[in-house]
């Protein structure tokens, strides 16, 4: 099994010293996971783990390169329910991050549904919230298709962690050697689905897995908050039976890259122990 890890394991630290973390817990692979447009004020001065999105690629090749480690996934995580604004990551930002990706070599650009901030997003009903997700997800689509890059839809909002309207969905985008699924198995769980499900759902479109587990103390929030960037706890140590995905994936010969969203060195390095255990 390909394990990497979410390149935001040490807060306040630029990129370079989080793919040099990843490195020095035993890790060869890492996802690009915060990034913006433009120049930042964090990236500049060194006290933010993100990238530009208008950066050259060299520059981020030569980060990997001198920590020794080899970039698996780009994450560009979006806010698709909200209306389209300037200041809200969406379609144009995720155009960006497929030329990124294409242009350092990544494969799979990993993005979401995202849970709505304003009123209006939250008033939609499913059926609208399915023609937006189409209409900002449609230029996405083509641009992937065109550079050889999946477009992969990770379990990360009302739309993506119920998996009825993830099927319409992605029976509605079409494109299906270019949109696919990450499979978030603690998002999955606290957005009120079952990550086991997916897998018997969705199978081989399946194109990447981020690893996490969810405490019992999560429950009462189940279903009502959907998303949760890094888990606070090994995998084996909650409720999300990430065992039971990882015999499902070896069954159906699901064999992909995947991510550790796991917060702390021991609680990481004790996930890897594990997930490696689990697929033998």
């Amino acid at each position: 099994m390909k394990i990497g890890c979410f390149a935001c394991v040490e807060p306040f630290a630029p990129m370079a010293r989080q793919f040099a973390a990843i490195k020095e817990m035993g890790f060869a692979f890492a996802d690009v996971t915060d990034n913006h447009d433009g120049a930042a004020l964090g990236e500049e001065f060194g006290f933010a783990p993100t990238v530009s999105l208008d950066a050259h690629p060299e520059k981020i090749r030569a980060l990997a390169r001198g920590a020794g480690i080899k970039l698996s996934a780009f994450c560009c995580h979006a806010n698709l329910l909200d209306p389209t604004s300037p200041d809200t990551y969406g379609t144009a930002q995720i155009i960006k991050a497929l030329r990124l990706a294409k242009l350092l070599g990544i494969k799979e650009v990993i993005t979401c549904d995202g849970e709505p901030r304003s009123a209006f997003g939250h008033a939609l009903k499913p059926a609208e919230r399915l023609l937006l997700l189409r209409e900002k997800l449609q230029a996405p689509i083509e641009w992937a298709e065109e550079l050889g890059v999946k477009l992969l839809l990770e379990t990360h909002g009302p739309v993506t962690d119920n998996l009825g309207l993830m099927g319409e969905l992605l029976e509605s985008l079409g494109h299906e050697e270019t949109v696919g699924v990450c499979l978030d198995t603690g998002n999955c769980w606290l957005g009120g689905g079952e990550p086991l499900d997916y897998v018997k759902a969705f199978g081989t479109r399946i194109g990447h897995v981020h690893w996490k587990d969810m405490p019992e103390a999560m429950e009462k929030q189940r279903g009502k908050v959907f998303g949760c960037g890094m888990a606070l706890i090994a995998v084996g140590d909650g409720v999300v039976d990430v065992k039971g995905v990882v015999g499902a994936l070896k069954k159906a010969k699901i064999d992909v890259a995947t991510t550790l969203e796991i917060a702390g060195p021991e609680a990481v390095k004790e996930s890897a122990k594990r997930l490696k255990a689990w697929a033998k």
